[in-house]
């Protein structure tokens, strides 16, 4: 039994075939806006490449590029398709494509729901990218004069100034590491000597974060060095008192612009796919129709279409049974050889030279 049977006319079915034009080239339009929000994700992570390690957080911007690109392919041969449908001459034509066009546009439509949840899935792998990152970021802080690691100061500089944050996990990290260069170092200096020798590493850590930390709407001089010593600071205490420096780390502030970022591509991208799965349906009704239009021979009669000839699990059947098949028509089963009566059936004429043979009578 049909699924979803549905009875068109000559003038149901030829209204259905100009919505579809229409709608495909709404699809193609669909299609860029797929391939621009892909760029867009793909730009905004190139701009902070700098800050995240290599991984695969590119994949969901492919993705929605690739898929853009192909949805523009598909709705346009789509349009073409549904313009021919008018006509049960021209859709003669089409007869055979019709049915791998709608399986290759379910394929596609699946590519896109798989894009949409993707923007939702991609949050952890962006968030280790990020932390790992970060954390080369602010160790090669210092580094303003090795080649390949001059442009890390500005940039961490200009991230924390702009996302208003300090530091990968929060301000503390700075106090880890020893972001000041050591040519900035006065090395006669008793106090800059004793640091160097307290620490194991021989590295200058001091409670203090880079200027870029700093937030200017605070009502009092920014407090960037010796943060854990009160009496260095008049009228300051480091644990009541609120700092005036970003207490938001980087990595969090970053996580939560391209989570909005994703969160709104892939609403975006569940509606076009949405809209996509109602092309296809449409397109399903309208081959169907038009195929039992051909078969009926009467182009101006009315004609069955549906989604599926069968029932869902005839249809799933059917196809399972097809895919054990593959490959197996052209295998010859020894068994059956060898049980097969007309295999090796001995001809008694074989090898007999001495076969009389039947005159011919001779024309009177």
């Amino acid at each position: 039994m049909a699924v979803l049977k549905v009875k068109f006319t000559k003038n149901k079915r030829d209204k259905l075939a100009q919505i579809l034009w229409i709608l495909n080239w709404v699809s193609v339009v669909s299609g860029i806006i797929l391939f621009s929000l892909g760029l867009f994700l793909k730009i905004e992570i190139k701009k902070r490449n700098e800050v995240m390690a290599k991984g695969d957080i590119n994949s969901v911007p492919n993705m929605l590029i690739s898929v853009g690109v192909i949805a523009c392919i598909i709705n346009f041969l789509g349009g073409k398709i549904c313009y021919d449908c008018s006509d049960a001459n021209k859709f003669s034509r089409w007869k055979l494509v019709m049915l791998p066009y709608i399986v290759c546009t379910f394929c596609f439509t699946f590519c896109i729901l798989v894009g949409a949840l993707m923007c939702y899935t991609m949050r952890n792998e962006l968030e280790e990218s990020l932390y790992l990152g970060l954390r080369d970021a602010i160790k090669f802080y210092k580094d303003t004069d090795i080649p390949g690691r001059c442009f890390l100061k500005k940039t961490v500089d200009m991230l924390q100034i702009g996302f208003q944050c300090c530091g990968n996990n929060g301000f503390r990290d700075w106090f880890e590491i020893q972001w000041v260069s050591a040519r900035y170092l006065n090395m006669a200096s008793k106090e800059v000597l004793d640091r160097l020798k307290s620490n194991v590493d021989g590295r200058f850590l001091v409670d203090g974060v880079p200027f870029s930390c700093c937030n200017p709407s605070s009502p009092r001089p920014c407090i960037q060095y010796q943060l854990t010593n009160n009496s260095a600071h008049y009228n300051y205490d480091f644990l009541t008192e609120e700092l005036n420096i970003w207490v938001k780390g980087c990595r969090e502030a970053l996580l939560d612009y391209y989570t909005a970022i994703m969160r709104s591509i892939g609403i975006a991208a569940l509606l076009i796919w949405l809209f996509e799965l109602s092309v296809l349906i449409g397109v399903r009704y309208l081959q169907t129709a038009m195929k039992n239009v051909l078969l009926l021979g009467d182009p101006q009669g009315e004609s069955d279409g549906w989604l599926l000839e069968n029932s869902f699990v005839e249809t799933a059947k059917y196809n399972i049974n097809i895919i054990k098949n593959l490959g197996k028509a052209n295998q010859i089963s020894t068994v059956s050889a060898m049980t097969d009566p007309n295999i090796d059936v001995k001809n008694t004429n074989c090898g007999k030279t001495n076969v009389p043979t039947k005159s011919i009578p001779a024309a009177s």
